[in-house]
C-alpha cells in the first residue's frame, strides 16, 4: 500500500477550497440556519469550481477523483465555518452508488446534475423502529408487473425538501429463500404516495431533517439501482463514503472551533500575559489539535483504501475514522468554548451552537457504540452480544 501522504495537487485543492470557504464563513451559514434559508450561493460556487463533482467520473461531468478529494473539500469548507452537509449525501453517497452500480441511463440522468450542482439527491435508510439496525428495516418493495411498489417510513432524512429525489433503502423478498434483502430505489420528490414532514430539531442547521412516508409508491422498473441480488454490497458502497465524509465534516468543525480558541488565547489578557501562555489553557488546545490530526490520518487512510477499491479494508478504516473524528470534534469544540469562557456562549463568537452540532457527529450516521461493535466483532474477532 502506498503511503497516505497528500500530493501537491491535494494541497492545492485544500488551499483553493479554503479560499472559497473564507469568502462565505460561519456567519453566512448561521444566518441562513436562523432564517430557514439554504446555502444556494455557496453550493452554486462550489459546483462551478468543480468541487461538488470532484469524485464523480469525468465522462459524466465530474472531476474523476475519489472520496479522497471530496473529503478534502468538505473538511476545508468546515474549517472555514461553512460545511455543506448535502455533500455527504448527494455526491458522496448517492453519486458513488449510481457511479458504481447504476445503469447507463441512471448515470446519464443523474451524475451530470449531481456534479454541476443543478440536481441533488437525498438518502433514506434510517427508520423509526430500526435505528442503527439496518437488518430491521421494514420499508418493503414488491413487484407489480414491471413496476415496484414501495411502502414504509423513514426518519432523520436530510434535505428532502431541496432534493430532486431520494435514494431509498428498501427490502425485497428473495424468491429462493423468502428472506428480505436490501435494495436501493430512486424515488422522485413528486412521486404519488411519497410525502415528507419536517422534524422540529433543537439543532440549528440550514439543511432540515424530515420524516418520510411511502404509501404504495409506484416506481418503474428502472428505479432500482444495481442488481436486485447485490443489495448489501451496493449499500455499503454508499455507507463507507458516508462515514468518511462525516469524519471530514467533524474534523473541519473541530478545526474551525480550535482556530477561534487559539486566536482568542493569543490576545485575551487577564493578568500580564495572554491566557494562552498558561499551560492550563494551552495544553488542552494542543491535545485537541493532536487528536484532530490523528483522526484526519485515519480518514485519509479510509479514503485511500476506498478509492483503491478495497471495500473490506475501507469499511474498517471508515468506521474508525468516523469514531475518532467525532470524539476529537466534540472535545475540540468543548475546549474551545471553555477557553473563551462567557464569550464562548455568545452569538458574536459563534461557538456555542457548535456544541450541539458536534454532538451529532457522535450519533449520526451510526452511533459510536455500533462502531465499537463493528471493531470488536470484525477486527478483534470477539463474539457478538446480540
Amino acid at each position: 500500500m502506498s503511503p497516505v501522504i497528500e500530493t501537491e495537487e491535494h494541497k492545492a485543492l485544500r488551499t483553493a477550497v479554503a479560499a472559497l470557504g473564507q469568502k462565505y464563513g460561519r456567519a453566512y451559514l448561521a444566518g441562513l440556519a436562523r432564517e430557514g434559508g439554504h446555502p444556494d450561493e455557496l453550493w452554486a460556487d462550489a459546483a462551478k469550481l468543480g468541487y461538488l463533482g470532484v469524485s464523480l467520473p469525468e465522462e459524466y461531468g465530474g472531476g474523476g477523483g475519489g472520496i479522497t478529494e471530496l473529503s478534502i473539500v468538505l473538511e476545508e469548507l468546515g474549517a472555514a465555518g461553512c460545511p455543506l452537509l448535502m455533500m455527504v449525501v448527494s455526491p458522496a453517497i448517492c453519486g458513488t452508488v449510481i457511479s458504481r452500480f447504476g445503469t447507463e441511463d441512471q448515470k446519464r440522468s443523474w451524475l451530470p446534475g449531481l456534479a454541476d450542482g443543478s440536481r441533488a439527491m437525498a438518502f433514506g435508510i434510517t427508520e423509526p423502529d430500526a435505528g442503527s439496525n439496518s437488518h430491521r428495516i421494514t420499508t418493503t418493495a414488491r413487484r407489480d408487473g414491471d413496476d415496484w411498489i414501495l411502502t414504509g417510513r423513514k426518519v432523520f432524512i436530510s434535505g428532502v425538501d431541496i432534493a430532486d429525489a431520494t435514494l431509498i433503502v428498501g427490502r425485497t423478498e428473495d424468491a429462493r429463500t423468502g428472506r428480505l434483502k436490501p435494495c436501493l430505489f430512486i424515488v422522485p420528490r413528486d412521486a404519488p404516495g411519497f410525502t415528507h414532514s419536517p422534524i422540529d430539531m433543537e439543532l440549528q442547521a440550514a439543511e432540515k431533517q424530515f420524516e418520510l412516508a411511502l404509501d404504495e409508491v409506484r416506481l418503474p422498473a428502472d428505479a432500482l439501482v444495481g442488481e436486485e441480488d447485490a443489495g448489501l454490497l451496493q449499500l455499503f458502497a454508499g455507507l463507507n463514503p458516508e462515514r468518511i465524509m462525516t469524519a471530514a465534516f467533524a474534523i473541519g468543525m473541530g478545526r474551525y472551533a480550535l482556530a477561534k480558541a487559539v486566536d482568542y488565547a493569543k490576545t485575551r489578557q487577564v493578568w500580564k500575559d495572554p491566557i494562552g501562555a498558561h499551560q492550563a489553557v494551552a495544553h488542552p488546545l494542543a491535545a485537541a489539535h493532536i487528536e484532530l490530526e490523528l483522526a484526519r490520518l485515519m480518514m485519509q487512510k479510509a479514503a485511500h483504501l476506498y478509492d483503491e477499491g478495497d471495500d473490506m479494508g475501507a469499511g474498517e478504516a471508515a468506521n474508525m475514522a468516523k469514531y475518532a473524528a467525532a470524539e476529537a470534534c466534540v472535545r475540540a469544540v468543548d475546549q474551545s468554548v471553555h477557553t473563551l469562557g462567557g464569550n464562548g456562549l455568545t452569538r458574536e463568537y459563534g461557538l456555542a451552537s457548535l456544541i450541539t452540532a458536534a454532538r451529532v457527529t457522535r450519533i449520526a450516521p451510526v452511533s459510536r457504540e455500533m462502531i465499537l461493535n463493528f471493531v470488536s466483532h470484525q477486527t478483534l474477532g470477539l463474539p457478538k452480544s446480540y
